[in-house]
């Protein structure tokens, strides 16, 4: 190597880029190893692996949050390997993530499509085009019917959390699952999912069906949910948070951080932030250096967090994060003092070890 001349800039030039070498016998996780000596999105693809094993080394109780169409991209099976084996404690996904899990998990699924298919011929055809994946219209109503049979066989005397129903359709669906998804995962894994978009997605779909066709009402209460995350923002010593897709699924864990002033705690903030999206990076996560800014004042950030911002679809990043996770994380999970949730009628107990 040739030697680098002192000059003023020598301060800041002392790491150099290492281009990624081939390696036929080294695993995902060798690979990503390799990739931490490179620079843009190899490199924050590197760090959001080893993010990832900080937080579970840390204890950290990790939030996972998603939207968009991670189901029909084929990420089921990886968000259940997360979920079963408790890389992950909290799961925040919008609904139509959790509509396209109840359609999988029902035994029905998604179909590639080819850039030649005609739209109108599809919609004829009650077919549903979603980028480049098709559906089944009609089996896609059968998902909405069976949502509402779930509904018929609650106590419609009181009203539900969100979170609760969700606890209560991954029950049921774990009984005639054909394979394991998000809900039916966390039911068996005990962990809370929580969604903050119910009304507006494809879930609110089978529960208007149910309402119309049987005048069947069911009532949520999601300020409960609100209060249960904020029970668990205040149990926690640290976390972190995970986000795939849009950043508009994080809300719902920020509004409980911000909120904490309520029950006159800490603002703490999360620790660790991963984000793997193909929207605009985030103010707070774009640079190391985004320390001062509004975010930590807000309670979302700890000042001096660690974040990786990965500038990808999460169907690609997502693979490689998760396969490298199954060769390296059992060292880390040995000792993990991880939040354990017990569910108790419509109340959640938090208990943090």
């Amino acid at each position: 190597m040739v030697a680098q001349k002192k000059t003023k800039a020598s301060k800041f030039l002392t790491v150099p880029t290492r281009p990624i070498p081939i390696d036929r016998d080294r695993s995902v996780a060798g690979l990503l190893e390799k990739m931490e000596g490179a620079g843009f999105g190899a490199k924050q693809l590197a760090e959001a692996h080893r993010i990832w094993l900080d937080m579970l080394d840390d204890n950290s109780t990790i939030y996972l949050c998603g939207s968009g169409n991670l189901i029909p991209s084929g990420m089921r099976r990886l968000l259940a390997y997360v979920i079963k084996n408790r890389f992950v404690d909290v799961i925040v996904m919008s609904g139509t993530v959790l509509y396209h899990d109840i359609h999988e998990i029902l035994g029905r699924n998604h179909f590639q499509a080819h850039p030649s298919m005609d739209d109108e011929e599809l919609d004829a055809s009650d077919v549903m085009r979603m980028g480049d994946v098709l559906a089944n219209r009609e089996e896609y109503q059968e998902a909405d019917e069976w949502i509402g049979s779930v509904i018929n066989q609650l106590e419609l005397s009181r009203s539900y959390s969100v979170r609760e129903f969700l606890h209560l359709m991954g029950r049921e669906l774990s009984e005639i699952a054909h394979e394991d998804g998000i809900l039916t995962s966390a039911f068996k894994s005990r962990i809370p999912v929580y969604c903050p978009d119910l009304g507006g997605s494809e879930l609110s779909v089978g529960i208007a069906r149910a309402k119309f066709e049987k005048k069947i009402n069911i009532s949520f209460d999601t300020t409960q949910d609100t209060m249960e995350m904020m029970q668990i923002a205040q149990r926690t010593r640290n976390s972190g948070i995970i986000t795939l897709g849009s950043t508009n699924s994080q809300n719902m864990v920020n509004v409980a951080e911000v909120s904490s002033y309520i029950t006159r705690t800490n603002i703490r903030g999360h620790k660790y932030a991963i984000s793997i999206t193909t929207d605009s990076a985030p103010l707070e996560i774009r640079t190391p250096s985004f320390a001062g800014n509004h975010t930590s004042t807000f309670g979302k950030l700890l000042r001096g967090a660690t974040t990786a911002y990965v500038p990808s679809d999460p169907s690609i990043a997502l693979p490689m994060i998760i396969t490298a996770l199954s060769q390296t994380a059992a060292k880390f999970m040995k000792g993990r003092k991880r939040p354990n949730f017990s569910f108790a009628g419509k109340d959640l107990v938090v208990d943090v070890p």
